[in-house]
C-alpha cells in the first residue's frame, strides 16, 4: 500500500539568482493551469540560502513550496562565521529542509551532527527530507541494506516527530550518472527502508519514501508502476522549468 501523495522536490545545489524566480514560476503556471494535476501531487524547491526569503514570500500563496538545502548543526544564534542555524531558515520563511545529502556528507557532516541538524529542524516546525544513499562500493558488495539501515539508525530516533520526516533514498553512483536502479532492486530497497523506519517509529501508517538520482522527464516513466515510492528528489533537472515540468506531467498523465 502506498501513500496517497506523491512528492517533487527540487533540489537547485549551487545555482540560482534573485531573477532565476521566473523558473518557479512558470512551473507554478503549468500546475494551476493543468487540469490533470491535483492536490495528489506536492512540489517543493530547494533554492540556496540568498533566495530563501524572497522566494518564500512570493511562493507563500501559491502551489509551491520553499526548502532549504541544509543547515547548521547548532540552533538559534553563535559564534560561528558563515553558518546558518534552522531557526533562521524558519524565519524567512521556508517549510522544509534537506539534511544528510551526499554531498553535505562527503564534506564532513557525521551522524552527530545529523541527528542535531533534524532535530533543530524539527523543533523550528521545519518538514525534513532526510537523504541515504550507499556508494558504488557498497553496492558490489551487497552492503546496500546494511548501509542505509545504519546511516538511518545512527540519526533518526522514536522521540523525533515521524509526521514531519521524509526519507529521500539516493544511491551516491546514481547521482549525476545517468545511472538509475533496476525497478525490482529499487522495489526490495524502498519496501526494506519503510520496514526499518515503522520498528523505529513504531506507527501503523507508512513511512514517506522518495527516490534521487538521475531522474529526468524520459525515465521517469520507469516510475510510474512503483507504487511503494512516494515521489522523487530531484537534481540538475529541478534547475529548468522544461525538464522539470516534463518530469511532473510524464509521471501522472
Amino acid at each position: 500500500m502506498a501513500n496517497n501523495i506523491k512528492y517533487f522536490i527540487g533540489n537547485w545545489k549551487m545555482f540560482g539568482v534573485p531573477k532565476s524566480i521566473s523558473i518557479l514560476d512558470k512551473i507554478n503556471k503549468f500546475i494551476k493551469s493543468d487540469k490533470k494535476f491535483n492536490k495528489k501531487y506536492k512540489i517543493v524547491v530547494t533554492p540556496p540560502h540568498t533566495l530563501l526569503q524572497s522566494y518564500s514570500k512570493f511562493f507563500l500563496k501559491k502551489i509551491i513550496s520553499i526548502g532549504a538545502q541544509n543547515c547548521y548543526h547548532k540552533d538559534n544564534y553563535g559564534a560561528n562565521t558563515g553558518a546558518i542555524s534552522p531557526l533562521m531558515i524558519k524565519s524567512v520563511g521556508a517549510q522544509y529542509i534537506i539534511v544528510g545529502h551526499s554531498d553535505n556528507r562527503s564534506e564532513g557532516d557525521t551522524d552527530a551532527m545529523l541527528k542535531s541538524k533534524v532535530e533543530n529542524s524539527l523543533n523550528n516546525k521545519l518538514k525534513v527530507v532526510f537523504c541515504i544513499g550507499e556508494n558504488k562500493e557498497h553496492k558490489l558488495n551487497n552492503k546496500t541494506f546494511e548501509v542505509l539501515e545504519n546511516q538511518i539508525k545512527n540519526v533518526l530516533e522514536e522521540k523525533f516527530n515521524f509526521n514531519n520526516i521524509i526519507i529521500a533514498y539516493e544511491p551516491i553512483w546514481s547521482i549525476g550518472t545517468g545511472q538509475i536502479p533496476e525497478a525490482d532492486d529499487l522495489l526490495k530497497t524502498t519496501i526494506f527502508i519503510k520496514k526499518i523506519l515503522k520498528n523505529i517509529f513504531k506507527k501503523k501508517y507508512l513511512p514517506v519514501v522518495l527516490y534521487g538520482g538521475s531522474v529526468d522527464g524520459k525515465n521517469i516513466k520507469r516510475f510510474k508502476k512503483l507504487n511503494e515510492i512516494d515521489g522523487f528528489l530531484i537534481g540538475g533537472a529541478s534547475k529548468s522549468d522544461k525538464n522539470f515540468i516534463d518530469i511532473i506531467k510524464n509521471y501522472y498523465r
